[in-house]
Order: structure tokens, then sequence, then C-alpha cells
């Protein structure tokens, strides 16, 4: 069974839950390969989001993102209002839960969710039990976000010209070293955004943090190049020099995937209308291999 399948029976096996849309809607940035994002990709998820008071994810958006999220610790955090919901139940009305922790411990693409789940279902959903997974996420998000307001701190130091552009440049390498997968992606990602997008950070600046970002793994690069071509702040030199720059060092499949993400950002072409092609696209390669061997 392939990821996509899976997902789509894990869908399927949680859709008597409320608020089907945003769950569809994770699922469709799974299938093509983001990070998850809320609809009309407003911004990414971060941890926050689960415990906020001002949003209201469904559960069974919540149980998908546990399961597709390719950020390690909002799928984490994801798991916790299940699991707090699932602790305030009686035994019969826990059995549905039992049987979502079991399922998102086969389906995630996690290895500490699948740690996590199994966790909580062996201590048969104990609040102490949840509590220790609180406090081991807090325990990991919490050095990355220190390092990061450190870094503002760096940011409005190059904007008062107070520090020289390669001196913001090493803090900036340092900075991402030091919070690689222990960032909430959305929070990194939003710092990018600033940078691209605040005139008072010279354009010199802005060129060597998209030459650095070049670098970067191919999936995170798409979702943060795509990111300065899709803001409406970001002026057209530093859009210019971005899109030179993917022309100059990236393959053509590399520059369409972020050609094509650039549009749906700008909502200039659907995510569904992505996946039709990528689905045409695979039929088309399978029949060729088909013709190819006959």
């Amino acid at each position: 069974m392939t990821e996509n399948v899976q997902v789509a029976h894990a869908v399927q096996q949680i859709n008597a839950m409320k608020g089907i849309g945003l769950a569809d809607h994770f699922v469709t940035c799974n299938k093509l390969g983001r990070y998850l994002t809320f609809q009309g990709n407003s911004r990414f998820l971060i941890t926050d989001d689960f415990a906020s008071s001002k949003l209201n994810i469904p559960k069974d958006a919540q149980a998908m993102a546990s399961i597709c999220s390719k950020d390690d610790l909002v799928a984490r955090a994801a798991l916790m209002p299940l699991a707090h919901r699932a602790a305030s139940l009686d035994d019969i009305r826990r059995e549905a839960f039992e049987e979502l922790f079991e399922l998102i411990e086969r389906q995630t693409l996690s290895d500490s969710v699948r740690e996590g789940a199994a966790a909580v279902l062996q201590s048969g959903f104990r609040e102490n039990r949840i509590r220790e997974l609180e406090a081991v996420l807090s325990d990991d998000l919490n050095p990355a976000r220190a390092r990061y307001r450190g870094f503002l701190e760096v940011v409005r130091q190059l904007i008062e010209g107070r520090i020289a552009a390669g001196t913001f440049i090493d803090d900036f390498v340092d900075f991402t070293k030091s919070v690689a997968g222990r960032l909430d992606f959305g929070i990194y990602s939003y710092c990018l955004d600033r940078i691209f997008a605040t005139q008072l950070i010279p354009l010199q600046v802005k060129k060597m943090v998209a030459v650095e970002v070049m670098n970067f793994p191919p999936l995170v690069r798409r979702e943060l190049l795509s990111n300065a071509l899709a803001h409406g702040a970001v002026d057209r030199a530093t859009k210019d020099f971005i899109r030179h720059t993917i022309a100059l060092h990236l393959d053509k499949p590399q520059a369409v995937e972020i050609e094509l993400l650039e549009a749906v950002k700008t909502q200039r072409i659907s995510e569904s209308q992505i996946e039709n092609s990528l689905n045409r696209a695979n039929t088309a390669a399978s029949y060729s291999g088909v013709s190819g061997r006959a």
C-alpha cells in the first residue's frame, strides 16, 4: 500500500468526526509533498495552534496532522489535544479514540508520534502520561525558540545598520543550523518571509539569504522560495534575483515545482489542479512503462 493510499484510508476511517474540510486539505498538502498549511495557504501550522483558544482545529484535522505532517513537532503537538479529549471520556466512549490512536500509530510519518501514540495507549490515556509527553515536546521546542528570539535581535541590528551584511549572514547560517528540525517550520518560514519583505533590509543581504536557501533540502527550499515569490511585499528586484538563481542552479523539474507552488499560493491555480496534473502524469508514465515492456 502506497503512502497516499494509506493516508486516504486513514481519512475514511476517521470521517465520522467533524470538520472534514480541513482534514482533506491536510491530505492534499501531503500528496503534494508539502508542509501543512491552513486552507487558502494563509500560513503554516505551528505547534501553538493546537493549544490556542482562538483556533478550532477539528478532531479529524488534528488526527490527520499527527499522521501526515512533515514537521515532526507539529505532528507531535497535534496528538496532544486528542489524548486529553480521550482521557476525559468514560471507557465506552473512549473506545473510538483507542481505535484512532491505533490508526495513528500505524499510519504516522513521525517516529516520535508513533512512540507517543503507543505510550498513551499503554497508559490507558492517563493524564499524567500525556502531560509527560507534553513536557518532552516543550523541552524540545524551547531551546530553538530561544535561539529564534536571539536571531530576531540580530535582524533588528541589521535594520538599524549596527552590524554588517557579512556578520548577519554568518549568524543566519548558524541560526539555521541550530534550529533545523527543532523549530516549527511555520515560525522559521515567517522569519524568512520578513527578511525578504522588509524594505529596510538591503537587497544585497536578501540576495545572500536566497543563495543560502538554495542549499537547503528540496522540500524546504521549494516552500521558502515560492513563499518569497508569492509574497506581495517582496520587491521586484528581490524576486527577479530569486528567479534568476533558480534558473541558474536548479534543474527544470525542481524549478517547475517552485513555479507551480508559487501559482498555488497566489491562487492562480488550485492544489487540486496540480494533484490532477500529477495523477495524469503518473498514469501516462504507467502506460508508457507497460508499453515499453511489451
